[in-house]
């Protein structure tokens, strides 16, 4: 037997992503989770929830600031479709808010339809 370890950094994740989310592939209905939307963090002990491991890690990310699905998936370094299975479960447990993200209209000239109809035709000459 060899006292040599392997360790999660050297072989990939030992859990395969879909027992972490129990074999679900979406959260739940009742939730839109948008690549850019807003998860924030709500105030309340996490000793009482019961939280599993990946989604207290998870909280954690969301807690040092709000920030868009799509960056707290690359920072826990899982699948986007894991990651919003496992917020949908933080915001039904109360523990994350889940905002749409914010339509920004186009200003200035980006919002001129002439001028984006003459970029269209210059493409087309190339």
């Amino acid at each position: 037997m060899s006292d040599e370890h392997w360790y999660e950094g050297e072989t990939g994740s030992l859990v395969r992503p879909y027992t972490v989310t129990r074999g679900r592939t979406e959260p739940s209905k009742r939730l839109t989770i948008d690549l850019m939307s807003q998860v924030t963090a709500v105030d309340a002990d996490l000793a009482e929830t019961g939280v599993d491991h990946a989604r207290a890690a998870l909280l954690a990310l969301v807690r040092r600031g709000a920030r868009p699905v799509v960056e707290l998936a690359a920072d826990a370094d899982l699948p986007l479709t894991v990651v919003r299975v496992l917020l949908g479960d933080l915001a039904e447990a109360g523990l994350v808010r889940i905002d749409r993200p914010r339509r920004v209209e186009p200003a200035g000239p980006a919002a001129d339809p002439a001028l984006l109809k003459e970029i269209v035709e210059r493409l087309r000459e190339l």
